[in-house]
C-alpha cells in the first residue's frame, strides 16, 4: 500500500490517478487537465518533452548510474562544469545528491563544518526566517519554521542552534549584533518562500544579509530550489544577491529524475582542501550523480538558455497581473505575483475545500493547501491555457 505525502491516510481523497501525461497536460481515464503546479513546481518544460526524453533514453543505453566514491564518469563532469560557468560569481563547487531536502542538509553540514575545520567551535547556530520551509528531512525541519509541517520538533523541545527572524531590516540588524560570533550562516528562500505561504519580499533584505554576512564572517545559504530557474521571474535570486552557498533541486533535471546541487564558492571550498583527512566533508548520497540525472539536467539547462524562458516567464506574469486585476472577496487576505507564481491567500482556508474538485471538474490540477490558492506553471504554457487556470480560480470565489 502507497503511504501518501502530507495526508492523514483514513480520511484521504482518493487520488487522481494519471494514465498519460503531454506538455502542460496531464491525463486520467476521464478527462486531460493542466498542471498548474508543475509536480511541485519542477516540470518547467512540461511533460515528455522530446529533448529530455531523448537524453534519458541516450544515457540508458550507456550505463544508468555509477557511484561516485572512486568513479566517475562524463554526464557528471559535464554538468558540474556546465554549472560552474554558468553560474554567478565563483559558485564553483558542485556536491551533488538526489533531492533538495538533502541538498539543504548538504549546504549545512558544510558551513558548519567551514568553521570547525577552522577550529572556531562556537558557530553552531543559524539563522534562518519565519515561516522557512527547507524541506523535510530532520535538520531542514528544524531550521524550517512551520508548525503545520514540523511540530513532530516540538518533541525536543525548544530550539538551541536556531534563530528564526522576519524578513524586516530591522530584525536581520538586531539578529546578527545578537548572535554573530556564534552564527556559522544565515539561510533563505530568496525572494519567495514557497510552501511556507508563497510569501514575497524584497531585495533589500538580502542584499543587507549579505553586507551583515561579510561583516561578521558568516556564511549566506541561498536555498533555490524552488526559487531557482526563473521561478522568482529571475534566472537565480543569486544573480542579484551572490550568495556563499547555493542549493538547487527541482527543476534542476526539468522534473525527470530527482537530483540536486550545493554549490559552493572558493571560499568554503578551500575551508576543507588540504593534507588532513579530517578536515574533507564526510558525505556521499548514494545516487549523487547519477548519470540519466546529469544529462537530462544537462538537456534541461540547453532548453533554458535557448527559448527565451526568462521572456516567458515575464509574458506568464503579465498576464497573470491582467487577468487577476481587480480580483477582490470579503474571503481574500492578499493575491501575490512575482515570476511565475501567483497566490491568492484568503482569511480562513475553509474557503478554499471543495476547491481540487472544482478545478479538476474544468480541466484543471490544483493543490491549494492551508489558506494558499496558488499556481506554478510550466513555463511552456500557452496564454490560452494560463488564462483557462486563472479564471478557474477566480470563478471560484464567484457567488460566495
Amino acid at each position: 500500500m502507497i503511504w501518501y505525502p502530507y495526508q492523514q491516510m483514513k480520511t484521504m481523497k482518493e487520488p487522481f490517478k494519471i494514465i498519460d501525461a503531454q506538455g502542460v497536460y496531464l491525463y486520467t481515464e476521464e478527462r486531460r487537465m493542466i498542471d498548474s503546479v508543475s509536480s511541485w513546481w519542477s516540470v518547467i518544460h512540461g511533460y515528455k518533452h522530446p529533448a529530455l526524453t531523448e537524453a534519458i533514453h541516450a544515457q540508458a543505453e550507456r550505463f544508468s548510474h555509477v557511484m561516485l566514491g572512486g568513479l566517475t564518469h562524463e554526464p557528471v563532469q559535464k554538468l558540474a562544469d556546465k554549472l560552474e560557468a554558468w553560474l554567478p560569481g565563483d559558485l564553483d563547487y558542485c556536491f551533488f545528491s538526489d533531492s533538495g531536502s538533502v541538498a539543504v542538509e548538504v549546504a549545512l553540514k558544510m558551513a558548519l563544518q567551514f568553521y570547525v575545520n577552522r577550529g572556531e567551535m562556537k558557530r553552531t547556530k543559524v539563522l534562518s526566517l519565519t515561516h522557512a520551509y527547507h524541506g523535510d528531512t530532520f535538520k531542514a525541519m528544524e531550521v524550517g519554521d512551520d508548525e503545520d509541517y514540523h511540530f513532530i520538533l516540538e518533541a525536543y523541545g525548544e530550539k538551541k542552534n536556531v534563530i528564526h527572524i522576519p524578513t524586516q531590516i530591522a530584525a536581520l540588524e538586531e539578529a546578527f549584533s545578537a548572535f554573530h560570533e556564534e552564527l556559522n550562516c544565515f539561510i533563505v528562500e530568496p525572494l519567495l518562500q514557497g510552501a511556507g505561504g508563497m510569501r514575497m519580499y524584497e531585495l533589500s533584505f538580502l542584499q543587507r544579509a549579505r553586507e551583515l554576512c561579510d561583516k561578521y564572517g558568516v556564511l549566506l545559504v541561498f536555498d533555490e530550489v524552488a526559487t531557482g530557474f526563473g521561478r522568482t521571474g529571475n534566472r537565480f535570486v543569486a544573480d542579484l544577491v551572490l550568495p556563499d552557498i547555493l542549493v538547487l533541486g527541482k527543476a534542476l533535471t526539468g522534473g525527470y529524475v530527482g537530483h540536486a546541487a550545493t554549490i559552493a564558492n572558493h571560499k568554503v571550498y578551500d575551508g576543507f582542501y588540504g593534507d588532513d583527512a579530517q578536515k574533507a566533508l564526510m558525505h556521499g548520497p548514494t545516487f549523487m550523480g547519477n548519470a540519466l540525472a546529469c544529462s537530462v539536467a544537462l538537456k534541461s539547462i540547453a532548453l533554458f538558455e535557448e527559448g527565451g524562458y526568462l521572456s516567458r516567464i515575464r509574458r506568464i506574469e503579465e498576464i497573470t497581473r491582467r487577468e487577476l486585476e481587480g480580483l477582490d472577496h470579503p474571503q481574500i487576505r492578499q493575491v501575490r505575483i512575482m515570476g511565475g507564481c501567483v497566490c491568492i491567500e484568503v482569511i480562513n482556508g475553509a474557503v478554499l475545500q471543495g476547491f481540487q474538485q472544482f478545478a479538476y471538474e474544468r480541466g484543471v490540477f490544483s493543490r491549494p493547501f492551508l489558506n494558499y490558492m496558488y499556481a506554478m506553471v510550466p513555463y511552456v504554457i500557452t496564454e490560452e491555457e494560463l488564462v483557462k487556470v486563472l479564471s478557474v480560480m477566480k470563478e471560484w470565489f464567484i457567488g460566495r
